[in-house]
């Protein structure tokens, strides 16, 4: 996947999101995943802004640095187990947007982040991963659906 393709992969998410959950609850639950739809929704639009806004501290400011984060505690801490559905689906589309103009803006500047763990991020890096996890929870999503109806959804 292209660094472009990973952009215009990211901006289809929010409407792939809402077709899957169109007449869902968003708090189903499968036995092997940690967090319901709407939980899922709410961590993809959490990481795209995390790495939009470090993107954009690398360009504007000239901060590279970044520091790795914990998923679980930050979806403790936003409670994703009781955000809606229909908010966490409002919220998406916002996040995938910004997430888009920052990334190929830095693609255009050829950012590269210093991450304290991962080492060298270069924005096509930043595009390809925040792509590949967005798609990799979609498929949760669908695992937990197909859970909920009965179809298993185990891997």
């Amino acid at each position: 996947m292209t660094p472009r393709q990973a952009v215009d992969r990211v901006r289809a998410v929010p409407a792939d999101m809402a077709l899957l959950l169109d007449g869902r609850s968003g708090d189903e639950r499968h036995p092997d995943l940690a967090w319901t739809p709407a939980g899922y929704v709410s961590h993809v639009t959490d990481n795209l802004r995390i790495w939009a806004e470090r993107l954009a501290g690398a360009r504007l400011a000239g901060v590279v640095d970044v520091q790795g984060y914990d998923p679980d505690a930050l979806a403790e801490a936003r409670g994703y187990g009781s955000v809606p559905a229909a908010a966490a689906l409002w919220s998406l589309p916002i996040a995938a947007d910004a997430w888009a103009r920052s990334v190929s803006a830095a693609l255009e500047e050829q950012v590269v982040l210093r991450h304290a763990k991962r080492g060298p991020q270069r924005a096509e890096d930043v595009a390809r991963n925040n792509a590949h996890d967005a798609v990799h929870h979609l498929w949760d999503i669908r695992r937990i659906l197909a859970h909920a109806d009965g179809a298993g959804g185990g891997a």
